[in-house]
């Protein structure tokens, strides 16, 4: 089964639309534009897509066997709590258009604040928007 080997997490401030992500496989192949979905049964991932001519969509890119749907899901939410509990931390929000320096100087600025671990441990309270503890 192909490996997520990184994700990036862009947060939304919209009512449904929670945040865009990018995943990269076995560090060779990304796929950009997937997004976390505030649905009417909770958060879903949607994969990213295309408006055909008729104005309906379909997906550019999908897992084709739900095993590996559920893994890419459960691995994305993962992920987005994980970013949210940083942002209510204090660290920074990543941004589209940041690099990874970029990103690591505005976290390097705020080296006083809790680990991911530390978070996910209670440590930090992870409190609203859904977060799980």
């Amino acid at each position: 089964m192909m490996e997520v080997t990184e994700t990036r997490i862009f947060l939304a401030d919209e009512e449904r639309l929670k945040a865009y992500v990018t995943v990269t496989f076995n560090d060779c192949f990304v796929v950009r534009d997937l997004k976390v979905i505030n649905g009417n049964t909770g958060l879903f991932v949607a994969m990213p897509s295309k408006k055909k001519k008729d104005g309906s969509y379909k997906d550019i890119a999908h897992p084709i066997n739900s095993d590996f749907r559920n893994y890419l899901e459960k691995h994305i939410l993962d992920k987005f709590n994980d970013e949210i509990k940083m942002v209510k931390a204090g660290f920074p929000v990543r941004r589209e258009c940041d690099d990874d320096i970029d990103y690591e100087r505005r976290i390097a600025a705020n080296d006083d604040m809790p680990s991911v671990a530390a978070m996910n441990s209670g440590e930090v309270p992870a409190t609203g928007l859904g977060l799980k503890k």
